[in-house]
């Protein structure tokens, strides 16, 4: 069973369950990735699917910063319950060793020297780390790595 299918079965679990918060975070779920399609013009695949999923955890996390610097915590608490029903469809996250390995076959296998040759390196790891690790905080990593 593909990501996508897996998606609206648990969506029509939800909607039997009477889950109502679960309900509405994957009917968002879902009209994003239908959205994609149409906007592409494909079929997305489990990869696509998961960014995705990537891209909505994202806005959730961004969106929890500022409802709870506002003081909002009713908001934030909804984004929160999104966050939790999203998180369930990535894969199991990396290690922070097996990143670590990652990021240094990745300097060796491109080659990379420095700085200049970050965008070498990510290009490398990005298709190896999606949805399974927090892309932003490998690239302070591989930064820090080519120093």
């Amino acid at each position: 069973m593909s990501l996508k299918e897996r998606i609206n079965e648990d969506m029509k679990a939800a909607l039997r369950a009477k889950q109502a918060e679960r309900l509405a975070a994957l009917r968002l779920l879902l009209a994003a990735i239908k959205q994609k399609e149409i906007d592409e013009r494909v079929m997305l695949d489990d990869a696509g699917v998961i960014a995705v999923i990537d891209k909505m955890i994202k806005q959730r996390r961004d969106a929890i910063a500022q409802y709870d610097a506002a003081g909002r915590t009713d908001l934030a608490d909804k984004e929160r319950a999104e966050l939790a029903v999203l998180a369930d469809y990535l894969p199991q996250a990396l290690s922070a060793d097996e990143i670590a390995a990652l990021i240094r076959a990745a300097v060796a296998e491109t080659g990379a020297a420095g700085a200049r040759d970050m965008g070498k390196v990510m290009a490398w790891l990005k298709p190896k780390l999606a949805g399974r690790a927090d892309m932003q905080a490998v690239s302070a990593q591989v930064k820090a790595a080519l120093g």
